[in-house]
């Protein structure tokens, strides 16, 4: 049985409370992803897979555990 995907706004969340200071471009993706739930969603033009995928090309500078982690489960999103 597929485990069910947490919501992309419960993400965003922990990204929050771990990226303390977030790169100045992933602030937006980051602020559309807590106002969404799922990655098949609109969030006005783009779709989440787009936000999402933004989201990760400017989060290379959050590093550590939870990061990867998080990342991982993001690009795993991506994938289905």
């Amino acid at each position: 049985m597929k485990k069910a995907s947490r919501s992309l706004s419960t993400i965003a969340g922990e990204i929050g409370r771990d990226w303390k200071k977030p790169y100045f471009g992933a602030v937006p993706y980051l602020n559309a992803m807590c106002g969404m739930e799922s990655i098949e969603e609109k969030f006005m033009f783009d779709s989440a897979r787009d936000i999402v995928a933004r989201f990760l090309s400017n989060a290379s500078t959050w590093r550590g555990e939870t990061a990867r982690r998080v990342k991982a489960e993001l690009n795993a999103m991506l994938k289905n």
